[in-house]
């Protein structure tokens, strides 16, 4: 992958005030997959109470050290701050030469986490396929199921992408690409699933966000914490069940429906063995 050098850092902030909807494990594989594909990835975790991006990390930098091995990875630092001035001061310290700098924000509503999602390149809202998630970005009728506002948190960032809009070429900005992310959709039953499709395409065609699958849920993600491993990590998980390998898929068709900027090799890396 060639440097951004002349550039800044492509910010990929994941965020989703309800929590729960797998937001941590998603920011942790998709900045490993950055860096199996050569890129430099800077990760900033901005709940310093839970710290499960940061604690992540540091399992995989541990399980690195005790294997003598070596892991492709992201450097970390939490932020326990409310202060923007503090977050924008420690994205030039921890990541002003990295090529992606990825925000993992607290399930609940926090300016600093507004702030950051408000400057976002690419902003990943993980939902669970429910409408008790949905309600973070717009409510519904009860009866008919059709929206009928948006949530304030879909305001704020239709706001912040009509100002994005106006920067400059000089500032350097890019267009916010928001790209909300279904996840345990297995798990949802199939009317439910429909209405829940349904509301989404309207919505998205309303604020202007993208719908992509996510990750199902899967004991294999939680099992991967303590170690810090992914699913990348083909050479260093031993023998993978049937359900290890879907998961590996879903995990490609997620970075795929990021569109991210291009990432070489990566695709390689979750192929079956």
């Amino acid at each position: 992958m060639k440097a951004q050098s002349a550039r800044k850092p492509h910010r990929i902030v994941f965020a989703n005030e309800k929590g729960g909807t797998g937001k941590s494990t998603t920011a942790v594989h998709i900045a490993v997959a950055l860096a199996y594909g050569g890129a430099r990835v800077a990760a900033i975790d901005l709940d310093p109470r839970q710290r499960t991006t940061d604690r992540y990390l540091e399992n995989r930098a541990e399980t690195a050290k005790r294997r003598g091995i070596t892991l492709p990875t992201a450097t970390s630092a939490v932020l326990d701050s409310s202060d923007p001035a503090e977050l924008e001061a420690l994205v030039e310290s921890h990541a002003g030469d990295a090529d992606f700098v990825l925000f993992d924000t607290p399930g609940r509503d926090d300016p600093l986490a507004r702030h950051a999602a408000t400057q976002a390149d690419t902003l990943v809202t993980p939902l669970n396929d429910s409408f008790v998630d949905f309600d973070l970005i717009g409510q519904v009728d009860a009866e008919t199921f059709k929206v009928r506002r948006l949530s304030f948190y879909a305001e704020l960032i239709w706001e912040a992408r009509l100002k994005r809009s106006k920067a400059t070429i000089e500032e350097q900005r890019r267009e916010m690409d928001w790209v909300v992310v279904r996840n345990r959709t297995g798990h949802t039953e199939a009317r439910n699933m429909a209405r829940i499709e349904k509301a989404l395409t309207e919505l998205s065609k309303r604020v202007g966000f993208r719908v992509t699958a996510g990750l199902s849920e899967r004991v294999i993600y939680r099992e991967l914490f303590p170690s810090g491993l992914t699913l990348l990590d083909k050479g260093h998980l031993g023998d993978l069940g049937t359900s290890h390998l879907v998961a590996r898929q879903e995990l490609r068709q997620l970075l795929k429906g990021l569109n991210l900027p291009v990432i070489p090799n990566v695709a390689r890396q979750l192929e079956p063995a």
